[in-house]
């Protein structure tokens, strides 16, 4: 990329305006580029920069395409808020780190930069900022690394936090639970695991949600789950897996299948422990399969559409 920008700020560190003209190399084909300009302004927007004016364009050029893993945007943008942070700081011969205080959002200037802000008791971010400051005992740390500066020529040391904000979004994630005749169980969902433990999560979800039953003898029935890779065949409208919602999304799905699989087996499950006292999940099972013409499968579609 090929940024320039104009920057307006007080005296007190406060900017009052940003312009920046931003240029993208695309390579050959557009790949993922198309997308980087509304991913950047999202991360763009993490301060208060006043008023924002901004032109982004996608560059054809005789590169390589560019492909994007995990958060395609971001990164860059967050990147061009700190350099500009630093920017002002230095002209300003201030420490960085209240230049960035100065400008975070109030709940009032969240409202012009993003379109959905929540309730303003739900507004966090300073809070997190200071809490921050004091888990880490960052003033200390910071008077130590600067005594250190002073004290050695040559080896420097530093330290910084900087805020990350980054959009999210819910959409239909699908899930689908299968109970085999054995007492295993099988999961698919939409989404793949692709470093975020979505994988991981839907598995802890299905245990927790299947062990209502209250089976005899089962702390959790962790092991007997297993996530297996879905197709379209088995499990349409998979559809993407980013916005950092599809793990919870995909749980939720994973336990209304499993809400209602407990609703279908605890009255068999009743009725065995009032003859045999305890019930085990290896036994219930395939006396449901035997007694009880139940579907030991469902799919679920999460959020659900009327």
């Amino acid at each position: 990329m090929e940024i320039t920008y104009s920057v307006g700020f007080k005296y007190s560190g406060k900017i009052t305006a940003l312009q920046l003209d931003i240029l993208i190399n695309a390579g050959i084909s557009p790949d993922i580029s198309p997308a980087m300009p509304h991913n950047m302004l999202g991360a763009l927007k993490k301060y208060d920069w006043g008023a924002l004016s901004f032109d982004i364009k996608i560059c054809k050029t005789n590169h390589s395409s560019k492909s994007a893993m995990r958060g395609p945007g971001e990164t860059q943008a967050s990147f061009i808020a700190e350099a500009v942070i630093e920017h002002v700081a230095s002209t300003l011969s201030m420490d960085v780190d209240s230049v960035r205080s100065i400008n975070l959002h109030t709940y009032d200037s969240l409202k012009m930069f993003y379109v959905s802000s929540g309730e303003a008791h739900e507004y966090s971010l300073t809070s997190m900022w200071d809490k921050i400051a004091m888990s880490s005992n960052l003033n200390q740390r910071t008077e130590a690394v600067k005594e250190f500066n002073r004290s050695n020529v040559w080896k420097k040391r530093g330290i910084s936090r900087v805020p990350v904000v980054h959009e999210v979004m819910v959409r239909p994630t699908p899930g689908k639970v299968g109970i085999l005749s054995d007492g295993s169980v099988i999961v698919e969902v939409g989404g793949i695991e692709l470093g975020q433990g979505l994988w991981t999560k839907v598995k802890q979800m299905a245990a927790f949600a299947l062990n209502a039953i209250r089976c005899d003898g089962e702390g959790v029935l962790l092991d007997k789950i297993r996530v297996i890779q879905s197709d379209t065949l088995s499990l349409i409208q998979g559809g993407f897996t980013s916005g950092s919602t599809t793990s919870e999304s995909s749980c939720e799905a994973v336990r209304l299948c499993c809400k209602t699989l407990v609703e279908r087996l605890t009255p068999l499950k009743e009725r065995l422990q009032v003859q045999m006292g305890s019930v085990r999940w290896e036994m219930l099972i395939p006396q449901v399969v035997i007694y009880a013409s139940q579907t030991l499968y469902l799919t679920f579609v999460f959020p659900l559409h009327s």
